[in-house]
């Protein structure tokens, strides 16, 4: 499924121009995002099976995300080749990863009930990084 995702990107970046895929990539963080509020304010007013299928929404955009990142980072490597490992593109992947991780303990912690604080500051900081990443750095 995963191939078939990065295959139609592919097809659609090279159709549509090669900036596009920068904006599917920035549209889907933003998307995700706000399915994220929306699911923790759901899970936290004791909406359990709203909450669980924005979670299953929010993971399927999670994937999106993977698969433009992906792609973005291919095409980055493509014009670095070996240098890729001391780019800032390597650190920008890695705090997006990261953001991912701290959505979905955020989310999983509250579930069950348990303290979310520190993944709460995980979260903000690492999605203030991967935008000035993002935005200032590449």
């Amino acid at each position: 499924m995963c191939i078939m995702i990065v295959a139609t990107l592919f097809i659609i970046n090279t159709i549509i121009g090669g900036n596009s895929l920068t904006h599917a990539h920035v549209t889907t963080w933003f998307i995700a995002v706000i399915l994220f509020f929306v699911s923790y304010s759901m899970q936290k007013s004791g909406k359990e099976r709203p909450a669980k299928i924005m979670k299953m929404i929010l993971r399927l955009f999670y994937i999106l995300i993977l698969a433009t990142g992906a792609h973005l980072f291919g095409v980055w490597a493509t014009r670095l080749g070996a240098n890729i490992i001391t780019s800032h593109v390597l650190i920008k992947a890695i705090f997006g990863l990261w953001v991912i991780f701290a959505m979905e303990f955020v989310l999983d912690r509250l579930a069950k009930g348990k303290p979310t604080g520190i993944f709460w500051a995980q979260f903000v900081i690492s999605l203030l990084l991967a935008m000035i990443w993002g935005w200032v750095v590449i």
